[in-house]
């Protein structure tokens, strides 16, 4: 089912199925991509409670080995709505018998939609209702119209990033695992990243040690996308690879996929969050319309 929050002139609609938003909409202009199963169905993916593949897909914890599914479950599951007023909503996921054969932890998510002015903000928020540490990653998968504009093209969009530095792309294999071999990325004036369809024909870009907040716009366009991320150290770039696909994702995580060829402790893989018994942990990202 979805649900539809509206404030300030900004339209916001959700699905229920994942909590994936369907449409931002900002003075009746769409902004998010609309799926099409030529290139991507989805449109805006919560990945918990990982992201990326595990090699085989399958993890050990304890000596015992899980399956698991490319981003985890919350994408496929069904939420309730937690609370709803003008202009936000709170959606939650709780642990089942489903989950708990795949990922063997009590927990409470909660994903919150919130309008202020042209900014959408989401929050996630996971409690930790076991007894022991609790292993995870968490991120954003939300896909944009591009081009923004029907007279511009993809490759007149390009991403500007909100000061001058050298972020690392992180290596990935041709199966879209972890190669353990990172590069420098420049950036043109050490900000701007032009798109152009073969940038992914070897699948996502994943940066790190990059800034928290990126505008995807076009020279002479006024409309534009500034996605904002504190606190979630990776950043996704993608679209189906080897085609011209009309949209970009601009993704922001906490973690990364597996290495390739190692069946990953989740204990033991060091870039997870790990969270206390009985804890909360708080973290989001936003996107301002224009």
């Amino acid at each position: 089912m979805n649900y539809r929050i509206e404030k300030d002139g900004l339209a916001v609609c959700i699905d229920d199925v994942g909590a994936q938003l369907t449409s931002v909409c900002w003075q009746d202009r769409e902004y998010l991509w609309q799926g099409d199963p030529a290139y991507w169905s989805d449109q805006s993916l919560l990945l918990f409670p990982y992201v990326g593949r595990f090699t085989e897909g399958k993890y050990t914890l304890d000596q015992k080995e899980y399956p698991m599914d490319i981003h985890g479950f919350a994408k496929d599951s069904a939420f309730s709505v937690c609370a709803s007023e003008e202009g936000r909503i709170v959606f939650g996921l709780r642990d089942s018998e489903e989950t708990l054969s795949v990922y063997p932890f009590h927990f409470d998510l909660s994903v919150t939609y919130e309008i202020n002015g042209n900014t959408l903000h989401v929050s996630y928020d996971v409690q930790n209702r076991s007894e022991g540490t609790m292993y995870f990653g968490i991120g954003g998968h939300p896909g944009f119209k591009v081009p923004l504009e029907e007279d511009l093209s993809f490759e007149d969009h390009y991403l500007e990033f909100s000061h001058p530095h050298l972020p690392s792309r992180v290596g990935h294999t041709p199966a879209c695992f972890l190669s353990g071999i990172d590069t420098d990325f420049p950036l043109e004036h050490g900000m701007v990243l032009p798109l152009h369809h073969e940038m992914f024909d070897d699948d996502a870009i994943v940066l790190k040690n990059v800034a928290d907040t990126v505008t995807l716009k076009a020279d002479g366009s006024t409309h534009s996308v500034t996605m904002h991320y504190p606190g979630l150290p990776y950043l996704g770039l993608w679209h189906a690879p080897k085609t011209d696909a009309p949209y970009i994702c601009i993704e922001p995580w906490s973690s990364l996929p597996s290495r390739q060829d190692v069946i990953e402790d989740l204990a033991c893989k060091s870039d997870l969050i790990r969270l206390a018994a009985g804890s909360t942990y708080h973290t989001g990202w936003s996107m301002t319309l224009r």
